[in-house]
């Protein structure tokens, strides 16, 4: 048996807008409107410095169609920066992924692996001796009482 190590993250939402934070008085808006950028930044961080093997970002990276590419740009840069540290990255689109239409042009580093919406595919690390399987969300609501069963039972649903 091979020994390995991974890093799996999900619903990160990057730069999710948070609405409904002006109405309460006092917060620090600009700081937590920016916390998950600081915690995606420590999650890339991580992962170099203990060299994991590989990541797993498993649904709603991105919540819903970002305002502008800088989000993409963002997620682009840290990905590329795993990358330069050898170090592969799997990424499931959850449903709030799926509603994206500007992240579906964006061309991420080679070492991003994002799984097909339209069935089941398995990427393997052969010198880990690892299979990865996932599934995308292809749209932000499953209505095939099909697939939402085969999502439940393969822990791959997430309630919008």
């Amino acid at each position: 048996m091979t020994d390995f190590r991974f890093l799996h993250a999900a619903d990160i939402h990057l730069d999710s807008p948070l609405h409904g934070l002006s109405r309460y008085e006092g917060l620090p808006e600009a700081e937590i409107r920016g916390a998950t950028r600081a915690a995606f930044d420590a999650l890339v961080r991580r992962a170099i410095e203990e060299a994991v093997d590989f990541v797993v970002l498993a649904g709603d990276l991105f919540d819903g169609d970002w305002k502008d590419m800088g989000t993409g740009l963002y997620f682009a840069r840290a990905m590329g920066e795993l990358h330069l540290a050898g170090i592969p990255v799997f990424l499931i689109a959850g449903n709030h992924d799926a509603a994206s239409v500007i992240s579906r042009s964006i061309p991420w580093p080679p070492n991003v692996r994002v799984f097909d919406a339209r069935k089941p595919q398995t990427y393997r690390l052969d010198d880990l001796k690892v299979a990865v399987h996932g599934q995308s969300f292809s749209t932000p609501a499953v209505t095939d009482t099909r697939e939402c069963l085969a999502r439940r039972s393969s822990g791959r649903h997430r309630p919008g």
